[in-house]
C-alpha cells in the first residue's frame, strides 16, 4: 500500500509536493507537541529560533519530496539538480584514493547520494527502518540509483574501506546518532551529542579525503542546488576531538542554510547501554 501511494506521488511536479508539504509542516507541527517542542529546542540551540516558521514549512517539503527522490526517474532527478563546484569532488574521485562524502540532515539529504550516484559508483551507509513497511520502499529506491548499500554493521563497515581502498566513494550522515560503540559524546551546539566516530576512522585508515556536500532546496520548487565544499578541519587529536571536528564541519555548513535542517531529528537522544555525558566525563576525570 505505502509503495503504491508513493509510486502515484512520486508522478507530481515538485512544485505540488512541495505545495502540500507546506501546509503537512503546519499540521504535523500544530498537531504533535513532542515534534514542536523538539524543534524549537532544537533551533535554540543554535540561536535560529526565529526561523522556525520556515524550518516547518521546510521539513514538510522534506517529506512531500522524497517519493520524487526514491522513485523518480534518474533523467528526471538529474534535471533537478544544479551542481556548485562539482570540481571538487571530481578531482577527489579522478585521484582514485577514494572519497568520503559527508552529507547531514540538510536540505534534501536523500537526493545528495543519488545525485553523486549518477556520475561515479557509491557506496553509502544504511540503516533499516525500523517499521518493516519501510524497508522494501528504502532498499528498493535507494538501490535503484545505483548506489551500494552497506548495512550499518561490521560488515558494511568493512564494505565501506573496501570501496575507499579500491579508490572509490562512500557517503555517510554523519549527524546520525549511532548505536552503542560506534561514537562518543561532543558538542554539537553547544550541547553533548553521541557523535559517529566512523568517518575519521576511515579517513585515517585509507587517506581518502573528505567532501561536505548537502542539496539546497529553491523556492517555489525550482529544484536544488547541491554544494560541494572541502572538509578543512583538523582530524588529529582523539576519538573525542576528531568527532567534534566533524560536528564543527556540519555546524558550519547548516549556518548556511539553518531553515534547512532537521531540526526535529533526535540529535541528542542517548542511545539503549551508553553511558551518559556527565557519566563518561566523571569517569574520565577520575
Amino acid at each position: 500500500m505505502l509503495i503504491r501511494l508513493f509510486r502515484f506521488l512520486s508522478v507530481f511536479p515538485l512544485p505540488v509536493l512541495h505545495f502540500v508539504g507546506v501546509i503537512l509542516g503546519y499540521v504535523v507541527y500544530a498537531l504533535s507537541p513532542t515534534y514542536r517542542k523538539r524543534m524549537r529546542s532544537n533551533m535554540a540551540l543554535a540561536s535560529c529560533e526565529g526561523q522556525v516558521g520556515v524550518a516547518l514549512r521546510e521539513a514538510g517539503k522534506n517529506i512531500m519530496e522524497l517519493p520524487l527522490i526514491w522513485l523518480g526517474k534518474p533523467e528526471r532527478l538529474a534535471a533537478k539538480v544544479r551542481l556548485e563546484n562539482w570540481e571538487i569532488a571530481q578531482a577527489a574521485i579522478d585521484a582514485k584514493k577514494g572519497v568520503i562524502f559527508l552529507t547531514p540532515h540538510l536540505g534534501c539529504f536523500e537526493l545528495s547520494g543519488k545525485s553523486i550516484a549518477l556520475r561515479t559508483k557509491m557506496t553509502v551507509l544504511y540503516r533499516q527502518p525500523k517499521k518493516d513497511a519501510l524497508k522494501p520502499l528504502l532498499e528498493d529506491a535507494r538501490a535503484s540509483s545505483g548506489m551500494l548499500l552497506a548495512p550499518a554493521n561490521l560488515s558494511g563497515v568493512r564494505a565501506l574501506a573496501k570501496a575507499l581502498k579500491k579508490g572509490e566513494a562512500i557517503g555517510l550522515l554523519p549527524d546520525q546518532v549511532p548505536q552503542e560503540g560506534e561514537g562518543v559524546w561532543a558538542d554539537f551546539f553547544g550541547k553533548p551529542a553521541y557523535t559517529m566516530t566512523l568517518s575519521a576512522k576511515l579517513a585515517a585508515m585509507t587517506g581518502a579525503p573528505i567532501i561536505l556536500t548537502y542539496a539546497e532546496r529553491l523556492p517555489f520548487g525550482r529544484g536544488f542546488v547541491q554544494r560541494f565544499v572541502p572538509f578543512t578541519e583538523s582530524l588529529d587529536g582523539d576519538a573525542a576531538q576528531q568527532a567534534r571536528a566533524i560536528n564543527q564541519a556540519m555546524e558550519k555548513l547548516i549556518a548556511k542554510v539553518p531553515s534547512q535542517y532537521f531540526w526535529s531529528y533526535h540529535r541528542y537522544k542517548k542511545p539503549d547501554g551508553v553511558t551518559g555525558p556527565e557519566e563518561t566525563q566523571s569517569q574520565e576525570n577520575a
